[in-house]
């Protein structure tokens, strides 16, 4: 309900406030739905799943709970690459920034996006529906994950596992290098500018941002992309990040830490 209430507010908050209505709000709204729909395809079922005591679900729904939780985050990593590069764009071309992210680039970089994710998960979900599951139909886990399923196959698991690995480390170091080369960048200028106020208020506008990308790389890489030699326990929590603590935490970062957000809410109150 947090989660629910704390990103609604947020979408509410810049589609009801002119001033929000720029290229890192745009975004912002979107991350937010994001985070929305990522938890809701997650905590009912595991909530239900605790309430009643049945812990079932049925392979088109662990499929379906599977293709929705990477499709979403994949789409969330790409728009985390493409916020970093509106703050890059805002602090290094300030003068230019109206004229370079215009309404028709940001649509199309979220329509970028949402294509990106698409294409990136629609093949491992099909090879993990192909594969045959023969006697195995438990899971140690609090949702339907991609890697847990491919090792209850009877089959030769080689080629997906690999296509789902090398699948998470292009979108997650691809989108990691990008943000990393903005932020570079941003620093760059940020210790250029001669006055401390010019540069507090640059890094106040990236740090909400650069806070969620923390959390939601480094979970992600500990998760998909290094070895799996961890104890499960330690997996499930790392997922609980994702799933769980970071739309969780999202709406408090974005708002408590901008001043425009902070003003909005007054207003709004």
């Amino acid at each position: 309900l947090v989660i629910l209430v704390g990103n609604l507010l947020i979408i509410a908050l810049i589609l009801s406030d002119r001033d929000l209505h720029r290229p890192m709000y745009f975004f912002l709204c979107n991350l937010s739905s994001l985070e929305i729909f990522i938890a809701t395809s997650i905590i009912p079922k595991t909530v239900a799943s605790l309430l009643m005591g049945s812990k079932a679900i049925s392979f088109p729904a662990c499929i379906t709970q599977c293709y929705f939780y990477f499709l979403l985050g994949t789409i969330e990593f790409v728009l985390l690459a493409v916020m970093s590069y509106d703050r890059y764009v805002a602090i290094c071309y300030p003068l230019q920034y109206p004229m370079l992210m215009n309404s028709q680039l940001c649509v199309q970089l979220l329509l970028g996006s949402w294509t990106a994710g698409f294409l990136s998960t629609i093949v491992p979900t099909v090879l993990v529906v192909r594969l045959p599951f023969c006697n195995a139909n438990h899971i140690d886990h609090f949702f339907c994950d991609s890697m847990l399923l491919i090792k209850l196959s009877c089959a030769d698991t080689r080629t997906v596992e690999l296509i789902s690995f090398m699948t998470a480390v292009i979108i997650l170091f691809g989108s990691l290098v990008m943000t990393a080369m903005s932020y570079l960048y941003i620093i760059n200028t940020i210790l250029r500018l001669p006055s401390a106020s010019s540069r507090n208020k640059a890094f106040s506008t990236c740090s909400s941002h650069f806070t969620i990308v923390i959390l939601g790389y480094g979970s992600c890489i500990f998760q998909y992309v290094l070895p799996s030699s961890h104890h499960t326990s330690y997996y499930k929590m790392v997922a609980l990040i994702n799933t769980m603590v970071t739309p969780l935490m999202s709406p408090f970062i974005f708002s408590l830490r901008n001043e425009q957000m902070k003003k909005a809410l007054k207003v709004g109150l």
